[in-house]
């Protein structure tokens, strides 16, 4: 029989103290650098990922080490209140892009969307996974398998960023054009395929590179998708309908937030990465039609304005850029650099060029899906929670997804100088500026 036991211990004074002081500054912090950063025309996710930079082991811990240690603690329990407030922020985050997924428009652009996505998705993907075979072991983590490790590399060079993209499209007021149309569709797919990789290459982070878990792994990932489409869109549908039938739209938000932890926890439980579920969730969600995507603006709001910053804000806390003064993780960082640019580059221009689009078209396709962006660093966070990279490793390649984030409009620009507006463009531009 099992002894009786007594209530769970309350969070001390003193860890309450530390908490809400890290939620405040590391919030505010990010807010008000990712403002700077829109206003300097860069993504706002460069100034909340600076944040943590700036507040972390890279500069506080130097200025003021006193201070650091007192307001960011190694008490893993400690640390992990924080963390578990940016997971809620990145689930959220995830299942809002998976909502944005048009898969109906990836259709309608045919074949061109295939061959780009595919291009741009397995050479940048072989070139991440050779690299990580010729990495030096300093950046591996202890324990780590270098064929997972350069697995794991590959993915986080493959996937592209909607968030960003999306956004650098409206900003350049190319959104209505066929090749915004074409970038978007490209990177929904790269997106999905990217999770769905990731997926795969985590579970077999935790159970052991073997053929047999590897086929587990690939088989609960082919079973999830299946559940989503027989089971799961039926039971969004109706768990939509009855929350709108409430006048009031918090209970269509919480509807929405419940379905997403809901689905998260089901991927979590088979092994594979919460992020799955919450964006397969959040794809359901999305084509329902059975709710006005009006009435989770809040919940939109929230987890961008406030979940969100956090969450990167967290990430930056665990780069470390002082890890850049040793040349070989500063070599290392302008090689994957270097690799994640060109391979995707390549990999889209090649897709285009198969798919028969004129050159400057193939190059705009290219610079638009070169943006890592917010993906990357959720890819980066994933490898280092389970213990696949070091934090050189995770510095590197978030530095590589700000860094392409930043490069991205610059390109798309000149490339589009180059391509002629047509009259069918023109007319949709009417219709997307009412």
């Amino acid at each position: 029989m099992a002894a009786a036991t007594g209530p769970v211990a309350l969070l001390d004074a003193h860890q309450l103290l530390i908490f809400l002081l890290q939620v405040g500054l590391l919030l505010g912090t990010a807010v008000l650098l990712g403002r700077l950063a829109t206003r300097l025309r860069m993504p706002a996710v460069v100034g909340e990922l600076s944040a943590g930079v700036l507040l972390g082991p890279s500069l506080l811990a130097h200025l003021a080490p006193g201070a650091s240690a007192w307001l960011l603690p190694q008490d893993s329990g400690q640390f992990h209140l924080i963390d578990a407030v940016g997971q809620i922020g990145v689930l959220l985050l995830v299942g809002i892009t998976g909502m944005r997924i048009d898969l109906s428009l990836a259709r309608r652009n045919g074949a061109a969307v295939v061959y780009v996505s595919t291009g741009g998705l397995l050479i940048p993907l072989a070139l991440g996974v050779g690299i990580g075979f010729v990495l030096p072991g300093t950046l591996l983590a202890v324990g780590t398998d270098r064929t997972v490790f350069a697995l794991f590399l590959g993915v986080a060079l493959c996937v592209s960023a909607i968030p960003v993209i999306a956004k650098t499209l409206l900003e350049m007021n190319l959104l209505h054009r066929n090749i915004g149309q074409l970038i978007i569709s490209a990177a929904a797919l790269d997106d999905i395929a990217g999770w769905l990789m990731l997926s795969v290459v985590a579970a077999v982070a935790t159970t052991g590179l073997r053929a047999g878990h590897v086929l587990l792994s690939i088989a609960y990932l082919i079973a999830i998708v299946v559940f989503a489409a027989v089971i799961g869109r039926p039971i969004v549908r109706a768990t939509l309908r009855m929350a709108t039938r409430s006048a009031e739209p918090g209970v269509s938000v919480a509807a929405a937030v419940v379905l997403l932890m809901l689905f998260a926890a089901g991927t979590q439980a088979l092994g594979m990465e919460a992020i799955l579920g919450t964006l397969l969730g959040g794809m359901l969600i999305g084509s329902s039609r059975q709710i006005d995507v009006e009435r989770l603006a809040p919940l939109q709001t929230f987890a961008l304005a406030v979940l969100a910053p956090i969450f990167f804000a967290t990430a930056g806390l665990r780069m470390d850029l002082t890890a850049l003064r040793r040349p070989a993780v500063l070599v290392s960082a302008v090689v994957v650099l270097l690799v994640a640019v060109l391979g995707k580059f390549a990999g889209a221009y090649v897709g285009a060029r198969t798919a028969r689009l004129p050159r400057w078209e193939a190059l705009a396709l290219g610079a638009g899906m070169n943006a890592r962006g917010v993906i990357q660093v959720i890819v980066a966070m994933v490898g280092l929670r389970l213990g696949v990279l070091t934090t050189e490793m995770y510095t590197i390649i978030v530095l590589v997804a700000i860094v392409t984030s930043l490069m991205a409009p610059a390109t798309l620009r000149y490339a589009v100088e180059h391509i002629a507006v047509t009259a069918e463009e023109r007319e949709r531009e009417k219709v997307f500026s009412r």
